[in-house]
């Protein structure tokens, strides 16, 4: 039983394996701030109602973009489940190259979804992660990973416009029924949503010129149910696929067993 937990700027995902099927996913804020014991406990009220025993965890994988919640969660699951994490990093030795001037620079999640595009699909491939930022990573047809690019989130975009124009409103993230808004809060729904959709398909028809290649594409991330129906250049949705990045990450690098299931 492995515990995989996505650590992203706006949202913490936390998913347990029991050999390759995902049993439980939870949601957490990552903007709550935690002490490792409220952090212990937390996890424990997750576990109560769920259909996992804690007790049951035998190793973990950690892919995150917030170092001091790395760390917290890092030490949790050592002092209470006697399990070593994998830390997730562009560093690790997963029989790819990272072609990224600093390979430690690339952000945890973006090598999960590479790892888990690539053995899902293969290559040539791109995977566009639709959360605090939008991400679009690029796989070769060998499995290495390219690189990509990074644009302002979904929800951010959307956020900045209430912040920084003080008659716009927060705005529910829905598609309106036009990209002609008859009012304010549709005009900016049109804008953000329809806008975001466009961006993804000038961008993949910009990286499949630059591969010379037909590369395929798969969206991820909390807002991709929501995004990728617009978008005809992508072919799944695998909302997921961090989570099994980092089951496969732990998978190849050995980790796993020598839980003292510590509950």
């Amino acid at each position: 039983m492995l515990l995989a937990i996505d650590i992203g700027n706006s949202h913490t995902v936390i998913g347990v394996f029991d050999e390759t099927r995902l049993t439980a996913e939870w949601r957490l804020s990552s903007g709550a701030r935690r002490t490792d014991d409220e952090l212990w406990q937390t996890l424990k009220g997750l576990f109560n109602e769920g259909p996992v025993e804690i007790r049951s965890l035998t190793a973990s994988g950690i892919a995150s973009v917030v170092p001091e919640l790395t760390q917290a969660f890092a030490t949790v699951v050592r002092s209470k489940l006697g399990v070593e994490p994998t830390i997730v990093s562009g560093t690790l030795d997963l029989g790819f190259r990272v072609l990224y001037a600093d390979p430690s620079a690339v952000g945890a999640d973006r090598i999960c979804n590479a790892v888990a595009g690539y053995r899902k699909y293969g290559g040539p491939l791109i995977i566009i992660d639709f959360g605090t930022a939008t991400t679009f990573d690029v796989v070769a047809a060998n499995g290495d990973y390219l690189g990509g690019a990074i644009s302002l989130g979904v929800e951010s975009l959307a956020s900045e416009l209430h912040r920084r124009a003080a008659r716009l409103p927060r705005i529910e993230l829905k598609f309106p029924p036009a990209v002609i808004g008859t009012d304010t809060v549709s005009s900016m729904q049109a804008g953000v949503l329809f806008g975001a959709a466009d961006a993804v398909e000038g961008m993949v028809r910009r990286i499949r010129q630059e591969l010379g290649a037909d590369a395929r594409v798969i969206a991820t991330g909390g807002l991709s149910s929501l995004i990728a129906p617009r978008c005809p250049s992508i072919e799944r949705c695998e909302p997921a696929l961090v989570l099994e990045g980092i089951r496969l990450i732990c998978e190849m690098t050995g980790a796993g067993g020598g839980g003292s299931g510590k509950a």
